[in-house]
């Protein structure tokens, strides 16, 4: 006969094994799921919610997810075009929650979002924003002396597949907008993806690409350098003052990379160009330095007018004799490409059209051009992805 003791330990036992199957007791959902038809399906196990919604850049407006029976609520989008998409999820009023069940994220600044990349043939934008079955390039995060700012900063560099085989290579200096840093264009902009789907396809050729840090403030990303886990933000980094502009230093970047690596040293094996605040730079590094840049890129450039934001960047262009002089100096020079692209709803297409009028006026070449949509690393991605197949 069973004692009473040994009764309660069997009871214990089992209570004890029913409450650890519970804890594995849970709905497991996949999400996103792209489907066969290019449509993308959304989950969220969320049982007790009142309100889910998700939110992304594959459509203008969140959109309200349908619970079922077993608490997941789900939302499933029209078809999408092949594109890299980021989304987060809206819940009871709490915004930008991460989806659990997709682990890959991107941060823009201070905001974190799921991503995933639909894709449907090769070739197309999310063939080239993937890690295809290629050769590839690597990426290497380099710390390097500016002198001209007087510390020690961080660059991000790509080097093309059997760089270490080759030699005098091209390079094409990339640039961030405001809010980023070193890690913007390889995390958000895909650009080792982007190069070395392009390189492999012999749509690109084997360049360098350096991704500088353009916050002349700071000497790394948020985190990664001496000051800690400060929190960043869009327009300025640690409102410290800088002893120099991205500009002025500039060619301490370039010095470190022609003497650390196997590059062509002549003008028309280098490029300059970037986004927005990036874009902004390229264009007063290429005015200052007129003989250094074969290629210039200005992708949704954020065009100011030293000392006057309001001021009509046209006006400036049209009254102001130094910069004149500057550009007659680049033009005299003849770059070989100086290319400007830009959406359409984009808030900096003022600026941009201004320069355009200023440089039609003085019949300085360029070319053009003009996506849907505004100021999205969508565009960013396709301005790189065009930009990289007319150089070198």
């Amino acid at each position: 006969m069973r004692s009473i003791l040994s009764i309660a330990l069997s009871a214990l036992y089992v209570l004890s094994a029913q409450a650890q199957e519970k804890l594995f007791q849970r709905v497991e959902v996949q999400s996103p799921v792209v489907n066969t038809d290019g449509t993308v399906t959304f989950n969220l196990f969320a049982p007790k919610a009142k309100k889910v919604e998700v939110a992304g850049d594959f459509q203008p407006e969140v959109a309200p997810m349908v619970k079922s029976e077993s608490g997941v609520w789900s939302y499933t989008t029209v078809k999408l075009a092949p594109e890299l998409y980021s989304y987060s999820f809206n819940i009871d009023g709490m915004t930008g929650v991460k989806d659990p069940a997709n682990i890959y994220t991107n941060r823009d600044i201070t905001t974190f979002s799921n991503i995933f990349i639909v894709s449907k043939e090769k070739g197309d934008r999310g063939f080239l924003y993937k890690v295809n079955e290629v050769k590839h390039g690597n990426i290497a995060k380099v710390w390097y002396d500016s002198p001209t700012l007087g510390m020690q900063r961080r660059m991000t560099i790509y080097t093309p597949a059997g760089y270490d085989k080759g030699k005098n290579y091209p390079v094409m200096y990339l640039m961030h907008g405001s809010g980023g840093d070193e890690n913007a264009w390889s995390e958000l902009g895909r650009a080792a993806q982007i190069m070395d789907n392009l390189i492999a396809a012999g749509r690109a050729k084997p360049m360098i690409v350096v991704m500088p840090n353009g916050n002349t403030d700071c000497q790394a990303a948020p985190g990664e350098w001496s000051r800690g886990m400060y929190q960043p933000s869009f327009m300025s980094s640690l409102n410290q003052h800088s002893v120099a502009t991205m500009d002025e230093s500039f060619m301490d970047i370039v010095n470190y990379v022609e003497s650390h690596y196997k590059v062509a040293k002549k003008k028309n094996c280098r490029a300059v160009c970037g986004l927005s605040m990036g874009g902004g730079h390229s264009f007063l590094v290429a005015n200052r330095y007129p003989d250094m840049f074969g290629y210039i890129g200005l992708f949704s450039a954020g065009l100011r007018v030293p000392g006057d934001r309001e001021k009509p960047f046209y006006e400036y262009l049209s009254k102001d004799a130094k910069v004149q002089a500057q550009l007659d100096r680049l033009f005299a020079a003849k770059p070989l490409l100086y290319w400007i692209a830009i959406g359409k709803t984009d808030f900096l297409y003022q600026q941009n059209t201004d320069l355009r009028r200023f440089f039609d006026e003085k019949g300085y070449p360029y070319e053009y051009m003009e996506t849907d949509g505004g100021h999205i690393w969508r565009n960013w991605r396709v301005y790189l992805t065009e930009f990289a197949q007319k150089v070198f």
